[in-house]
């Protein structure tokens, strides 16, 4: 049980919930005091609840909270972006459901990740307004890895240490990054990035705010984002098979 007041307050995303009981829910929520955590929500399934409505997916809320003994409880929630709304469409629905799920699969409970939330609520705000959401998820998902550490050097060789600037590379999934073609075995068949591929990706990874910044991956590109991310996790992402169904893969 945490230390601390009974009763607090923080604002937060919420990731998923499943039904308990007859009227309650269980939410995964990403919050700006505790990173990942879950709660509970009394009475939100009943339709007069003044929970009901407030704590759909990617919703962001300002919550009061009081600790309980195994969960936290939600007392109230106040919407501060109903980013939902915008998401029910189905292509947005499936690359919402992706991005969470990746926050949630890779962040750690009670660990406040500032830039990780800022990511997210970025993520869903502009995933609400695009006509072409899940071209969107590759970009959140490179910069997702490189605010918890994992993303993979962009501009040097991840075996020799040898620039990539201006050449061609590949994907060594085992390592986790870009090799060049000095490094490469050949008889192992990786998808080959082109230097165009390259500097696409560079763009990929720049912050936000910064002018050599891109939104939109290369074919090439995406893809191997999209292996860095099954990689790190060990797995394809559930809803990526949601998502793929729209990408005519």
């Amino acid at each position: 049980m945490s230390s601390g007041p009974r009763a607090y307050k923080t604002t937060a995303v919420v990731l998923r919930g499943r039904t308990f009981g007859e009227a309650d829910r269980i939410l995964t929520l990403f919050s700006t005091a505790r990173g990942k955590m879950d709660a509970i929500a009394k009475g939100s399934r009943r339709t007069k609840s003044h929970l009901a409505g407030r704590l759909e997916l990617g919703n962001e809320v300002a919550l009061t909270m009081h600790r309980g003994r195994n969960l936290d409880v939600v007392v109230s929630a106040e919407i501060e972006n109903a980013y939902w709304q915008n998401l029910v469409a189905p292509e947005r629905y499936a690359a919402a459901n992706l991005i969470v799920e990746l926050v949630d699969a890779f962040c750690e409970p009670d660990l406040a990740l500032p830039e990780v939330y800022a990511l997210l609520t970025g993520a869903l705000r502009a995933i609400g307004r695009s006509d072409d959401p899940l071209a969107l998820v590759p970009r959140f998902s490179l910069r997702l890895l490189d605010a918890l550490g994992l993303a993979p050097p962009v501009d040097a060789c991840v075996l020799c240490g040898a620039s990539l600037i201006g050449k061609t590379a590949w994907l060594d999934q085992e390592q986790g990054g870009f090799g060049g073609e000095e490094c490469r075995v050949a008889w192992r068949e990786t998808p080959v990035l082109e230097r165009t591929d390259m500097e696409n990706l560079r763009a990929l990874a720049a912050p936000r705010g910064d002018a050599a910044a891109a939104v939109r991956a290369t074919p090439a590109v995406a893809r191997a984002i999209e292996a860095l991310i099954n990689h790190h996790l060990g797995r394809r992402p559930k809803a990526g098979a949601h998502a793929a169904e729209f990408a005519g893969k």
